[in-house]
């Protein structure tokens, strides 16, 4: 009697564990073993490629909190990420190998904000390394399906992670409604403000002032679509009649003096994250000239958008990336932009 003989499958099997980036503290983030929570039906297991170190990971590193959100339990930072999907639930429609960005809000999906539409603005939404959710800065994350957007090959997973401030970008112009042949004011010239200002070229605008405290900064901006550029440090913010301002500095000043720089029933828009209170706005200069003052708040279904103006070569993801760490060098990573203010935006790869 013969037997048949199994053959070996070489399959490897799934990861239970990963490597993360744990922030316990400020300044105190540590390199740890993470159990992965198990597949669900909907669910994506990501092996990631590269992470993107946004501002908000600056000041939940140096700071232990973000404006009002406090660090109260270790987390795993990191809201930008990409890699390549290699587990899929049995429900889930992106296949084992597809190459993906991660969009972080994870909204209810079910209330009335999120069934208008604007799902960033969910009263009961988290977000990905939004302490005290766990983030991206690991070498594996299990997210839902509902989370991600597939990569074309155009756009390599290794800078993927750049997607997510470009859909920033994407989202702050729609916001601002700038249109062709418009004259638009941006304040900051960090990873966003140049961003906007690509996107705002794309969108027709006949010009693109971009202003800074940083010249090295500024000399990127004029590669990125600004037709002209003023360091506001040394050089008087002499304009007016602009069409639109789109304020991505973070800085009440840039915000107070670029609103007086627009011409009546235009608009003003805040792309930088904003103190939770503001004195010396120009209120009556806003009501006279009947400005809208907007705010824009991460986005809502501009990850599509912002994936087809990289894929085609519009938007140049590449060319603001400045410097990549090893997930082990984490920490570094989240103090170059400040060690270094040439840096734009810092990536971690895996």
């Amino acid at each position: 009697m013969t037997t048949q003989a199994i053959p070996e499958t070489n399959t490897p099997a799934l990861p239970t564990g990963t490597q993360a980036a744990v922030l316990h503290g400020a300044r105190d983030l540590r390199i740890e073993h993470k159990p992965l929570t198990p597949l669900g039906p909907n669910d994506l297991l990501v092996e990631m490629r590269s992470g993107g170190i946004c501002g908000s990971d600056m000041h939940y590193f140096a700071e232990g909190r973000n404006g009002t959100n406090v660090l109260r339990q270790p987390t795993v930072l990191g809201h930008e990420g990409a890699g390549v999907v290699i587990a899929a639930g049995p429900q889930a429609g992106i296949t084992s190998g597809t190459p993906v960005v991660i969009e972080p809000a994870l909204p209810c999906r079910e209330c009335p904000t999120c069934l208008s539409g604007r799902y960033n603005l969910c009263p009961t939404g988290t977000c990905f390394g939004s302490p005290p959710t766990d983030g991206l800065f690991a070498r594996h994350v299990v997210v839902p399906e509902a989370a991600v957007h597939p990569l074309p090959d155009t756009i390599p997973a290794e800078i993927g992670a750049a997607i997510e401030p470009l859909a920033v970008a994407v989202w702050a112009v729609e916001r601002a409604q700038v249109h062709k042949g418009q004259r638009v004011l941006i304040t900051g010239a960090g990873p966003i403000g140049l961003l906007v200002a690509q996107v705002a070229a794309a969108q027709g605008a006949a010009e693109i002032v971009v202003t800074d405290v940083n010249d090295d900064r500024l000399a990127v901006a004029t590669k990125f679509g600004a037709t002209r550029t003023i360091n506001t440090a040394t050089t008087p913010l002499d304009l007016a009649g602009m069409d639109r301002l789109i304020e991505c500095s973070g800085s009440t000043r840039a915000l107070a003096d670029g609103i007086q720089t627009l011409a009546p029933a235009t608009r003003a828009t805040v792309v930088g994250q904003a103190k939770p209170t503001v004195d010396g706005i120009p209120l009556g200069f806003l009501q006279r000239y009947e400005i809208d003052l907007v705010t824009a708040f991460r986005y809502a279904n501009a990850f599509p958008a912002a994936i087809d103006l990289a894929a085609s070569g519009v938007v140049d993801l590449q060319s603001i990336i400045t410097s990549t760490y090893p997930l082990e060098n984490t920490a570094a990573a989240l103090t170059a932009p400040v060690v270094d203010p040439t840096n734009l935006k810092v990536l971690i790869t895996y």
